[in-house]
């Protein structure tokens, strides 16, 4: 699941959390309370202090992503008073020696703007396990596009689904940043790639970023596509709604990965796997807040590898919009409207 870009459980109590530890003080965007884009506030606050295992870095570029628009609404049972999951930088300082000072790196997740304090500011401070290096001479605003987005579809399409090329994938959401991603991915390593989406108006835009064909999108896709019971892999990313429909699309030995909810929490409804379930399919589940944890270091995705396809042209990964770090209302504005046509970032202005 890409939580920058799925939708999240309405909580009872939210709250923002307020974090104010450091000495020197720098800019940052902070939550003043709860509701509309006037709670984004500009403000001088103190500079985060190093602490042993974890990272000091000076931001460079952040993804925008549904995740903070969630927290800037209270839609999620916490935030942190400086929002945003992800960012590139530079090393300021990291007391425990695992990455050097001045070097490239990108941070997702392990708390970021819902428990600790995120990358909407000049300096952050991460666990180590949630950095990797990325060094590369792309633009910062290239190099923003890809943690977040990038980071969790390599995860679900190269880990969980363990996709090959010459395999056949079908792509359920595709025209969601992290779906577009996704198409773009798995159609560089060689995989026919079979997408879907709701709108026939953009169905030419998939096809120009890979896909094989599209088709619409409906809830009884197995009983109207012509590879059924042949598939490879599902990636979908339209959730609940939708992935026994897909199960049911594959071949035996073949795997779907749940890793988003563009249609909906709502749950499956008396599911049984001994009789819904087809015989010799695999089912699992991917969402990127687990980065960081045992077992799914960032490190663990190869980031710098994803930015030398972009930098020799392999992966088209460059963001729809650019704004600059005085343009976070007009960011939110867009993301809130939908019109964000892909994966947006921000820029810092130095």
């Amino acid at each position: 699941m890409n939580t920058g870009n799925t939708a999240t459980m309405l909580p009872a109590h939210p709250a923002v959390v307020r974090e104010h530890p450091g000495g020197d003080s720098m800019r940052a965007i902070i939550l003043s309370g709860f509701g509309g884009l006037d709670r984004l506030v500009y403000a001088d606050i103190p500079k985060p202090l190093p602490k042993d295992g974890e990272v000091v870095i000076a931001v460079r570029g952040f993804g925008i992503n549904h995740a903070e628009m969630h927290m800037r609404r209270g839609e999620w049972a916490e935030a942190a008073e400086v929002s945003g999951i992800e960012c590139v930088g530079i090393v300021d300082s990291c007391p425990g020696g695992e990455f050097p000072v001045g070097a490239k790196v990108a941070a997702l997740m392990g708390g970021l703007g819902r428990t600790i304090n995120g990358s909407y500011a000049e300096f952050t401070r991460v666990r180590a396990a949630n950095v990797a290096l990325i060094e590369s001479d792309l633009a910062w605003s290239d190099l923003a596009a890809l943690p977040e987005t990038y980071a969790t579809a390599w995860t679900c399409l190269f880990r969980n689904l363990d996709l090959k090329e010459g395999q056949t994938l079908v792509l359920r959401g595709a025209t969601s940043s992290f779906g577009q991603a996704a198409l773009k991915m798995a159609a560089a390593a060689g995989a026919r790639v079979i997408a879907t989406a709701r709108s026939r108006e953009r169905f030419a835009m998939l096809e120009k970023l890979g896909a094989t064909r599209v088709e619409p999108e409906r809830p009884d896709l197995a009983g109207h596509i012509a590879e059924a019971r042949r598939i490879d892999a599902v990636l979908d990313l339209v959730g609940n709604s939708t992935i026994l429909d897909s199960l049911d699309m594959l071949r035996r030995g073949g795997t779907a990965c749940l890793a988003g909810w563009l249609g909906g929490l709502d749950p499956i409804g008396d599911f049984n796997p001994l009789l819904r379930m087809p015989s010799g399919v695999n089912l699992n589940f991917f969402g990127s807040f687990v980065f960081g944890t045992p077992g799914f270091p960032l490190s663990d995705v190869p980031l710098a590898d994803i930015a030398r396809q972009v930098a020799e042209g392999e992966l088209d990964a460059k963001p729809t919009r650019v704004f600059s770090f005085d343009q976070i209302h007009q960011a939110h504005r867009v993301m809130e409207a939908g019109e964000a046509g892909g994966k947006m970032v921000v820029v810092m202005d130095r």
